[in-house]
């Protein structure tokens, strides 16, 4: 099964912990503050989905490239890390 697969099968498993949702708040200026890490998985999940998703895992951590950003997830415990805006 190749990674990109492999992702999109587990995306009911992805989450993140508070910290990193705040984390991926802040890096990308998302606008739900007020709202709890669900709000921020069900953002990543989306655009992760994407058709314009370019998924590649590099050792133990995938890295989601889309719309300018990059979301990085935990390859084995499905935890989205960060996200950042694409330099």
């Amino acid at each position: 099964m190749n990674a990109t697969n492999e992702l999109i099968q587990n995306l009911q498993k992805l989450h993140t912990t508070e910290l990193g949702a705040g984390r991926i708040r802040k890096n990308l200026s998302l606008k739900t503050e007020h709202v709890g890490t669900e709000a921020v998985v069900e953002w990543c999940r989306a655009k992760i989905e994407s058709s314009e998703a370019s998924i590649v895992r590099r050792g133990k951590n995938w890295y989601v490239t889309v719309d300018g950003c990059i979301i990085t997830i935990n390859a084995y415990s499905y935890t989205i890390i960060t996200a950042h805006v694409k330099k």
